[in-house]
């Protein structure tokens, strides 16, 4: 079940129905939300509903168990326990066939020739995000961050809570669970403000990610033929333009659905396009994923507190664990790779600067935010290219090395620059503000014009074929 679709829309018109009764009790609105949340992920295959089951009975008996052991190695056991079934489930879903393959390749490559039989592994939807959700409550208990919750209801609608099951943002339990303790009802301006953003959601999906960027990304990355220089940057740019519309588009929905139910869910994305540098960029990209790193990877690993090197090795680990999160293929590892190399630099130059440089001016901020997107559009290429070859050849054309018939028309080509450049200069103006801030200075006249504007485009642009991309990870 998507957000950009109708089956969707009735699904959540019955939910609200139902949440919103008035002689239903608060635990009772709960449970309607746990079962609302296992329809929707029911919806794709039924049978990996078990899986939901299995971390959130694990790590809600681990989380309890840890706080009551009586030493500190039967804590860390407790823990490595859960880490191992939380881990092995999501690496035998996830990473299975990869394994699989480059054994077979890595044995062929030293002469042994070795066929067996295909896994045939299906990845469940969402593993990669309920996987985070329930890890991070154990963790957060082993390290003393939180204390275990007393009610199982509680927890379980916190790993099920269905706007963000299956495409985050990653949520912690401190930030869901203590929601869970009064009741929640979504006050009039909540709902109107939590249904402007599920429409502003759906309007960045279905009408910019899908219709204005989604084309023209897809001709080039799967094209088989030569490709020249200025397809090799249109299309490039509409995959950086289509992977942000796409993926900030679901949590901005995912937000808005959770705020209709009265629950405040955690920003995910502030104008990324607008960053100075890539400490910036991962600041303000998919920000539930770089803290989650940052706070149970990167800091555990000694962070930048151990020194320039060992500082560059956890920055390197931990982006590449961050590119082969997103997928089981080479091409994420250097996708990760060129970010870890790209923060590590970004250290090296700020150290060799006078302090403040790149800040120093207007021209040098906006030098600064050039650079970084220019950077962050040759990672994506990896990110998006099936293979390793098609990659290379679309930098090559990007540098000026390829050539051959274009493959985008000319339509294509104007409506990618037009609205990347539309979106650049949004990300810059909104660079320091929030929408919430423009949203209170306009006039409502304003506000329901552009409303009304951004309804109309989506009913009339719907490409219910097109999934949202990071279903897949």
């Amino acid at each position: 079940m998507q957000f950009n679709s109708y089956v969707f829309a009735a699904f959540f018109v019955i939910v609200l129905a139902v949440y919103n009764l008035p002689f239903i009790t608060w635990r009772g609105q709960k449970w309607w939300l746990l079962v609302t949340s296992y329809v929707f992920y029911a919806a794709w295959d039924p049978v990996f509903i078990v899986l939901v089951w299995l971390a959130t009975f694990v790590d809600w008996t681990a989380a309890r168990m840890i706080a009551n052991a009586p030493s500190r190695g039967r804590k860390r056991t407790l823990l490595i326990v859960s880490v191992i079934v939380n881990l092995g489930v999501l690496g035998y879903f996830k990473y299975g066939n990869f394994v699989l393959a480059n054994v077979v390749a890595g044995l062929h490559a030293i002469g042994v020739d070795y066929q067996p039989a295909p896994l045939d592994i299906v990845l469940p939807i969402g593993i990669s995000f309920y996987t985070f959700h329930t890890l991070s409550y154990t963790l957060d208990v082993y390290l003393g961050r939180t204390q275990p919750t007393s009610s199982f209801l509680d927890f379980a609608v916190y790993v099920t809570f269905f706007p963000a099951l299956v495409a985050g943002p990653i949520l912690r339990a401190s930030q869901f669970i203590p929601q869970c303790a009064r009741r929640r009802r979504s006050t009039a301006p909540q709902l109107a403000w939590g249904m402007a953003l599920l429409v502003f959601g759906l309007f960045e999906k279905c009408v910019l990610a899908d219709v204005a960027f989604g084309p023209a990304a897809d001709t080039l990355f799967d094209s088989k033929s030569a490709i020249g220089f200025t397809d090799a940057w249109v299309g490039t740019l509409a995959f950086a333009g289509q992977i942000f519309c796409d993926f900030a588009g679901y949590s901005t929905c995912a937000i808005g659905v959770a705020l209709c139910l009265g629950f405040s869910l955690p920003d995910n994305f502030r104008f990324p396009y607008a960053a100075l540098g890539f400490s910036d960029f991962w600041t303000r990209w998919h920000i539930s994923l770089s803290s989650w790193l940052r706070d149970y990877l990167y800091i555990p690993l000694g962070g930048n507190r151990v020194g320039p090197v060992r500082t560059y090795v956890n920055l390197m680990l931990t982006m590449l664990i961050g590119g082969l999160w997103h997928g089981a293929s080479w091409t994420f590892v250097i996708w990760g790779a060129l970010h870890g190399a790209y923060l590590i630099g970004e250290r090296v130059v700020v150290r060799l600067l006078p302090a403040g440089a790149w800040r120093s001016t207007a021209s040098a901020r906006l030098a600064g935010i050039a650079v970084t997107f220019f950077l962050v559009c040759i990672a994506w290429v990896f990110f998006r290219a099936p293979t390793f070859s098609q990659a290379f050849a679309v930098l090559e054309a990007m540098f000026g090395c390829g050539g051959g018939p274009p493959v985008l028309s000319i339509a294509h080509v104007r409506l990618v620059l037009a609205t990347i450049v539309a979106v650049l200069v949004i990300h810059y103006a909104m660079r320091d503000r929030s929408i919430e801030e423009v949203v209170e200075r306009a006039s409502w006249p304003v506000c329901s014009v552009a409303l009304a504007f951004m309804i109309v485009a989506v009913i009339a642009m719907q490409s219910p074929h097109r999934a949202f991309i990071y279903f897949q990870f």
